[in-house]
């Protein structure tokens, strides 16, 4: 395959609003050892790329600059040692930073193959969010089938992924979201029960819902205040989830509930873990997972579609929190 020399990009110009993703020129990136180059076709817009543009969430020492969490596309070089794959593969890829960009080197263990009939803007969709879905609800939460899951920020690009992921395994579903139509897009993507959060108390729903037992898993982006009413709405032996904190990262914890219902607060962050630990992740997805994408009952929801050069107007939009679903960037 024939490789240019330079290639189109998107760099943040300085810590700040939208207005600081700016189009640009840099060298195609050459594969390190164990690595594969991807001619990336179309790359997923995350909530952490929103904090690196703000300055808030810096790249682990020795990756991209540019932002860009997961990527679909096609295999143009091959770095020393990679024998997974091959030239003119289509695959999908978890990265540290560097999806906005036409090339993008990826660590061969955290490439997958893409799930049969799903386009590139599809499975630029899944790396990020339904790893992130995988390690914390199902690894580290410890979901299993005939339990009981909720999720907060149900239509976010997290949420979408995390109601289909636990129904394809057999869970009951609560989901929050703020307003009428998200709370039924969420009850659409197969949540049993959609909780307006604007409207309602969450934790007194799920208590009328479950007979006041609560449930057992709860995955949790907000933080804040949602602490305490998480911890009051969960089930004996429940396990609380922690992927993000919009509202904050301090709360107050009373140690009397967690003890008399024998709870576990846990959570994670999937970029700085090492290569290995993301492909140990990437297999657990390909053979938990991916048959449930082919199948159809995994579907990535793309709420808009925007060109590379217009990353900010993808930001700005995340930034709204009007999207249900994904954002993607198309190359």
């Amino acid at each position: 395959m024939f490789l240019p020399a330079t290639m189109t990009c998107v760099e943040i110009e300085k810590p700040g609003g939208p207005e600081v993703l700016r189009p640009a020129t840099r060298p195609v990136p050459k594969p390190a050892a164990g690595e594969v180059l991807i001619q990336v076709a179309a790359a997923g817009v995350n909530r952490p790329d929103v904090l690196q543009r703000k300055g808030m969430y810096n790249p682990p020492p020795g990756t991209s600059d540019l932002p860009g969490l997961e990527i679909a596309g096609t295999v143009a070089a091959l770095g020393a040692g990679a024998t997974r794959w091959k030239l003119g593969d289509k695959l999908c890829a978890l990265v540290a930073g560097g999806g906005y960009a036409a090339f993008c080197a990826a660590p061969e263990p955290q490439c997958m193959a893409i799930p049969a009939g799903l386009s590139m803007e599809q499975a630029a969709c899944l790396p990020e969010t339904v790893m992130t879905v995988w390690t914390n609800v199902f690894e580290r939460g410890r979901l299993a089938k005939g339990e009981t899951l909720l999720v907060h920020g149900g239509t976010s690009g997290i949420g979408t992924t995390a109601i289909q992921m636990a129904k394809a395994r057999g869970v009951t579903v609560f989901a929050t979201a703020g307003g009428a139509e998200k709370a039924k897009a969420c009850r659409d993507l197969g949540a049993d029960l959609a909780i307006d959060y604007k409207a309602e108390d969450f934790a007194a729903k799920v208590k009328e819902a479950t007979a006041k037992r609560g449930v057992d898993v709860i995955l949790d982006m907000v933080g804040g205040d949602y602490f305490a009413r998480n911890i009051d709405c969960l089930a004996v032996e429940g396990r609380l989830v922690y992927i993000a904190f919009l509202r904050g990262g301090k709360v107050e914890l009373n140690i009397e509930p967690v003890m008399r219902k024998r709870l576990t607060v846990t959570g994670s962050t999937l970029r700085p873990r090492s290569v290995a630990e993301k492909g140990a992740i990437a297999r657990a997805v390909e053979a938990e997972i991916w048959p449930h994408a082919a199948a159809g009952r995994i579907k990535p929801l793309i709420h808009a579609r925007f060109p590379l050069a217009e990353a900010g107007r993808a930001h700005a939009l995340m930034e709204t929190n009007a999207h249900i679903g994904k954002i993607v960037l198309t190359v």
